[in-house]
């Protein structure tokens, strides 16, 4: 069963959530009841939950606050939001930061909360079939490197690091870095950027080159087929990026 914490300030608001689906039938267990996104925070510092649903407007740190915080603190956990209409456009502040969805509280329906909670559990599904591919186990944030392996004050930044380094042969595209995260696309752009100090093209790029530069020196490949293994789309492009980094073509490099 996967967790849950529910962060409601209204006691009627927060009993109607816990009475509106068998939690059990969509493979989820209440584990805890919050009043305020501070308290949400302060049990989160001390054991995160596999979702989280919260109201957006609440007494202190509102849902939104408590969307964000969690994400800065490299916290991937799917988020559900309930929220008035009168309080859109926050729901849309925390779509851009990540959430998979909200509900209206207004006109709550079992159906549109059960349509969420499976669309939640198919992204915990995929968080820990990528868990079992790379040997971490389940009590580990998730992909976070190690102590001795983090570069940055970011888990989430450090395993995009840690990700792209191991990857760079394969397609690597925004959307499925994000997705990788649970994060929204601009979001993990600006927090990259921010924590790295390179976008994440540019880092892409820095990586492909690197290891282009070790193909060059230490095997008898054709260009083509380095451009091929380092993850460039044409041979064209490759030394175009090569020579930006390095100053030469890859064929001056390896004749150097």
């Amino acid at each position: 069963m996967y967790s849950v914490y529910l962060v409601e300030d209204e006691p009627f608001s927060l009993d109607m959530l816990k009475h509106m689906v068998l939690w059990e039938k969509y493979g989820f267990a209440l584990k805890g009841e919050f009043a305020s996104g501070d308290e949400a925070y302060e049990a989160m510092e001390q054991e995160q939950a596999d979702l989280v649903i919260t109201d957006i407007v609440m007494p202190g740190m509102d849902g939104v606050e408590l969307l964000r915080r969690s994400r800065e603190a490299g916290w991937s956990c799917p988020f559900i939001m309930l929220t008035c209409m009168s309080e859109f456009h926050y729901a849309q502040q925390a779509l851009e930061l990540g959430a998979i969805g909200y509900v209206l509280k207004l006109s709550l329906r079992p159906e549109r909360l059960a349509s969420l909670l499976d669309k939640a559990r198919g992204e915990l599904e995929q968080r820990d079939k990528w868990r079992r591919l790379n040997g971490i186990g389940g009590g580990e944030a998730l992909g976070a490197p190690s102590a001795a392996e983090r570069l940055t004050d970011h888990p989430q930044v450090d395993r995009l690091v840690a990700y792209i380094s191991q990857h760079y042969g394969e397609e690597l595209s925004l959307g499925s870095l994000a997705k990788l995260v649970n994060m929204e696309q601009t979001y993990v752009s600006n927090i990259f950027k921010k924590k790295t100090g390179h976008t994440i093209t540019n880092f892409t790029q820095k990586v492909r080159v690197e290891a282009a530069v070790r193909e060059l020196l230490g095997t008898t490949l054709p260009i083509s087929a380095i451009s091929q293994r380092c993850g460039f789309a044409n041979d064209n492009y490759f030394i175009k990026v090569f020579k930006r980094w390095t100053g030469k073509t890859p064929s001056d490099f390896r004749k150097s």
